[in-house]
């Protein structure tokens, strides 16, 4: 199977423990979610998450073998897509488990969460047009359609229903461009005209509270955040005592008993179900993990052949360990409560299948690079014998380069 199996190698052997982590967690934190869904079997839930990872696995395999130069221009299509199940969810999408929020659409009878997929669309566009613009913004105007319009579109037709999610994505969007040399100046500008939008917006639903019922929730969040103890909410309660029962070997795998009364114990509140179970030492396995996962990523970024290979990979890297991070945040109190889950561990299809399909393009960032490079070498080596180069070009098929991505002037010169 191993032929199967594109890219680096490192990233994969993450992602598998990864997966045996999460069916352990999930099997094991789930007892709540099974009682008030599933008629009391956990074992129904293990299967469910068990399908769903299997599905991101085979997405990773498929993806991997696609070569990314692909992505460049597909990620227009995809962006469209994207915006049209966003507007889906946000006039006719569902609710799941009292979320009280329309976040969901049905697709081929699975429950699907289109922000999730929303983001990894809009690091692959943005990283097309930084490319190919590269060196073209000398005024904001000539950046507000490939820049600030899809991030703006995006943000907006997640905002009403989710914050923290819309937040999250701009805050990736803002790193990506950064990374792409995006001038600073305009990154700044970009930053404004989002705190502007998003007091517009604020001011709107005050205005007219049947534009979303949100609002309340964000402000009710963030209070109960600062004012501590008084007020804290039900669930950071119960999280708190969860790590705090955990202590430095934790009380067993399956013996949590915080999970009884956590709501979200499997998904968004799962870091302090391995915290109960597994201690400090769990704690931080997991998330050396993580950091592992990033340094990989990074270091298949820096190695990739050309600019958008290297901004896609970083980008994903980046937004797959800030989420984690945000998500242990939130278990340990140091954040208000944003919904976020822990990616690769939590339950929920929608969240394992897009950051599957995200680590499936560094993995063919990876693969693909590595390809080129050997062929570089090899084009090298063959050009010195006599008659080498003749069948260099034969033998080696150059056209599979992405060089529709590299910036004017930068395409290497391999023969």
């Amino acid at each position: 199977m191993l032929k199967y199996l594109k890219g680096d190698k490192s990233i994969w052997i993450l992602c598998i423990l990864f997966a045996i982590a999460s069916l352990l967690m999930v099997f094991s934190s789930s007892s709540n979610l099974a009682y008030t869904q599933y008629g009391g079997s956990v074992t129904t839930i293990l299967i469910k998450h068990f399908l769903h990872l299997s599905i991101g696995l085979c997405l990773m395999v498929v993806v991997s073998n696609i070569p990314y130069k692909y992505f460049y221009n597909s990620s227009i299509i995809l962006f469209f897509l994207a915006l049209g199940l966003l507007l889906i969810a946000l006039f006719t999408g569902n609710e799941i488990a009292n979320a009280n929020a329309r976040r969901w659409v049905r697709v081929f009878g699975f429950t699907f969460q289109p922000s999730e997929l929303a983001k990894v669309v809009l690091i692959m566009l943005l990283a097309r047009n930084l490319v190919k613009y590269k060196g073209k913004f000398d005024t904001f105007k000539k950046s507000i359609i490939p820049i600030l319009l899809p991030i703006g579109a995006i943000c907006a037709l997640i905002l009403p229903s989710n914050f923290s999610s819309s937040a999250y994505i701009f805050v990736i969007s803002l790193i990506l461009l950064f990374l792409g040399k995006y001038p600073i100046k305009y990154l700044l500008s970009i930053i404004g005209v989002g705190i502007v939008g998003l007091g517009l917006f604020i001011g709107l639903v005050m205005t007219f509270p049947n534009i979303s019922n949100r609002v309340d929730t964000w402000k009710g969040r963030i209070e109960r955040h600062i004012d501590g103890d008084t007020e804290e909410q039900y669930q950071v309660k119960h999280a708190k005592t969860a790590i705090a029962l955990g202590g430095w070997r934790g009380v067993g795998p399956g013996k949590s008993k915080e999970k009884y009364f956590l709501p979200q114990s499997s998904s968004d509140f799962i870091f302090a179900i391995i915290v109960e179970e597994y201690g400090f030492f769990g704690a931080l396995s997991i998330i050396t993990l993580y950091f592992l996962l990033l340094l990989r990523i990074l270091l298949v970024a820096f190695k990739a052949a050309d600019s958008f290979g290297a901004l896609v990979a970083a980008s994903i890297g980046i937004s797959i360990f800030f989420q984690a991070m945000l998500n242990m945040g939130v278990s340990v109190n140091l954040l208000p409560v944003t919904g976020q889950n822990l990616p690769l561990i939590s339950s929920g299809g929608s969240s394992v299948w897009m950051t599957c399909l995200a680590l499936g393009m560094v993995l063919s960032v990876s693969y693909r690079s590595k390809e080129i490079k050997r062929k570089e070498e090899e084009l090298a080596k063959m050009s010195q014998a006599d008659g080498g180069y003749d069948d260099a070009l034969e033998d080696i098929e150059i056209n599979e380069m992405d060089t529709s991505s590299f910036e004017d002037g930068d395409i290497k010169e391999i023969v």
